[in-house]
């Protein structure tokens, strides 16, 4: 008889609704924790979207800025903070009136951003300089700040809020930081391959976070097993040996295909794993094993929109939701059928017709872009930027560039073997991405006849690709340092030659014209690799936003800018630094890392300068 009472206590305990809370994870998408509301981010309109999850209605669209990423609701409040990624940014906004409760600067790039339990702090990376900051929301300013890797994005909170772990985009190495001791206490490295991971969650009772990337390896010839789709699963509690394994994402559904995995979600109670592939516009549906062996198991695929990227899920674990970032829109499902619920359009489509367009084709893996599935244009040229990543192609090694300020700097490749973003047919009918292409019928050589104006989705494709712009150097933001000042003067002096080829208000010659008259160098790096096809004269690179897209030179041997100016820099061939001191070098560095200063494509149509747009 003495045990009924803890039969029934048991029994009534079990009965009771338990909320499991997750750990906080970064995304473009939050739901309020009372269920009511959901906001999400879109990069293109500049604004913040808040849902009612009831009607599945519009409440409000805020603008924020330039391109917004990261959005989170303040604790059990509807207040949301919006991380600003080109305005420098940290937003925080009313959730049901629409007001602007608070504005916080930052150096750089944030992107990730997720809120402390009771509401009243708030931790940021900022992708560049790779920062993890902590911000008073009382007081509306920067509390900490930690130095903590190079171009950080994920984060994710514990449930016990003593420690998160934070993400590198271009490795996908995590780290722990320890929020009592605000410092870097742990850290799992990947594969020398990982790549491109924005993302990370933390499930709510297991040991285990959850990372989506991709792996980029650099010597898989016309990309035979360059690119693949993962998700890493890290075991968070292990001590000596702890695991960190990665699960192929193309290994379920009779091994098909996904390409460019962008976000992950874990429902409340832990049981169920979502994943979207922003290139294959699809999702994963998976059980959570708790084996330590297989991790997922493959339940349902779903067909999603344009450009899938971020997935979450309701509090109460019932239904989640997915934003299709290219369709501009927000799908809720029932998570026990998986059937579409609603469709909810959160912004009108603020680009043109043909830009629209074309950003659908760069992300996409699908044909006619691609044949196999794995690739797609963002796979290496992710929102334009580069991947960090120096390739083994059969021209020779390749550094990938930023696409900033393309549109003025024709020829395209270090080889200056396109005249046109149009000439990339090529590349989408060939070995890498062996699609069927966007022109029916023949195809100019590069360099020969235009092929712009023959395909109305490849002159779709080319605006995109143009559509790039630089932002300025978070370097100069309070104008030129005394040191970057000196080095404006080295710069432009005879004595270094820098100006004679890195020219004008774009710091190049390469502009657009003829291919007759296509101007090319020899700075002495062309004999550096035995595979290099094309060289050793190469296009000159435009030195706007250098400070954020190393490694450096067309081979990417060149780790910092001090060594594009020394140790690369044999023969003085690539301007004349030998006879420098080390503080005039240092000072020529530092108006490198300031450059753009102010806006170049003013200048350059002020100077008349050509224009590629499409």
């Amino acid at each position: 008889m003495r045990n009924i009472p803890r039969l029934l206590l048991a029994v009534l305990l079990f009965c009771l609704p338990v909320k499991l809370l997750a750990g906080s994870s970064n995304s473009l998408m939050d739901v309020s924790a009372d269920g009511k509301i959901l906001a999400c981010s879109n990069r293109d309109s500049g604004t913040v979207t808040v849902v009612d999850l009831a009607s599945h209605q519009v409440i409000r669209e805020i603008a924020v800025g330039k391109k917004p990423e990261g959005v989170t609701f303040l604790g059990p409040t509807h207040s949301v903070a919006v991380a600003v990624y080109g305005d420098d940014q940290v937003v925080i906004l009313d959730g049901d009136s629409g007001s602007v409760q608070g504005q916080v600067k930052v150096f750089d790039e944030p992107y990730g951003v997720v809120s402390s339990r009771d509401g009243k702090r708030l931790y940021v990376t900022l992708d560049y300089p790779g920062q993890l900051l902590e911000i008073d929301v009382e007081k509306g300013k920067v509390s900490r700040t930690l130095p903590v890797g190079r171009f950080l994005r994920g984060l994710s909170l514990f449930p016990d809020e003593k420690r998160l772990l934070v993400t590198e985009f271009y490795t996908a190495r995590i780290f722990s930081v320890d929020l009592e001791g605000w410092k870097a206490a742990d850290q799992w490295d990947g594969s020398i391959s990982d790549n491109l991971c924005r993302q990370i969650t933390i499930h709510p009772t297991r040991e285990k976070a959850y990372i989506p990337h991709i792996r980029s390896k650099v010597t898989g010839m016309h990309g035979l097993g360059s690119i693949f789709p993962y998700v890493a699963i890290l075991d968070t509690g292990a001590g000596e040996g702890k695991r960190r394994k990665r699960i192929p994402m193309d290994s379920f559904l009779n091994n098909l295909v996904t390409a460019s995995p962008w976000e992950v979600a874990i429902s409340p109670d832990g049981k169920q794993f979502y994943a979207v592939f922003s290139s294959t516009n699809d999702m994963f549906v998976c059980e959570v094993i708790d084996d330590d062996y297989r991790e997922l198991g493959y339940r349902a695929r779903l067909q999603l929109g344009n450009n899938p990227r971020a997935v979450k899920v309701a509090p109460d674990g019932k239904r989640f939701y997915v934003y299709n970032a290219l369709d501009f829109n927000v799908v809720a499902y029932d998570a026990v059928t998986l059937k579409p619920l609603e469709t909810v359009t959160v912004t009108q489509n603020p680009l043109s017709e043909d830009v629209h367009k074309g950003k659908i084709l760069f992300y996409s893996a699908l044909q006619p872009m691609v044949g196999r599935r794995w690739i797609s244009c963002s796979s290496c040229h992710p929102d334009g930027d580069p991947d960090g990543r120096t390739w083994h192609n059969p021209e020779g090694l390749r550094n990938t560039q930023s696409l900033a300020g393309l549109s003025w700097t024709h020829p395209v490749h270090w080889s200056a073997d396109r005249d046109e973003v149009q000439d990339f047919e090529h590349t989408i009918r060939g070995p890498l991405m062996q699609g069927r292409g966007l022109i029916s019928g023949p195809l100019n050589a590069s360099l020969g006849d235009l092929n712009g104006g023959v395909s109305d989705r490849l002159d779709a494709l080319a605006a995109y690709t143009n559509s790039h712009t630089f932002s300025i150097s978070p370097h100069s933001k309070e104008g030129l340092s005394d040191a970057a000042r000196r080095g404006r003067d080295l710069f432009f002096a005879a004595k270094t030659g820098c100006a004679e080829c890195h020219a004008g208000p774009l710091f190049s010659d390469s502009v657009p014209r003829e291919a007759a008259q296509i101007v090319r160098h020899d700075v002495g790096t062309g004999n550096d690799d035995v595979g290099e096809k094309m060289g050793p004269a190469y296009d000159t690179p435009t030195l706007l936003g250098v400070y954020r897209t190393a490694p450096y030179l067309h081979h990417g041997t060149a780790a910092t800018l001090m060594d594009v100016l020394t140790t690369t820099n044999r023969e003085d061939r690539h301007g004349h630094t030998s006879q420098l001191k080390k503080g005039e070098l240092e000072d020529l560095v530092e108006f490198l890392k300031a450059l753009p200063y102010q806006d170049p494509e003013m200048e350059a149509r002020q100077l008349g300068l050509k224009q590629v747009l499409k």
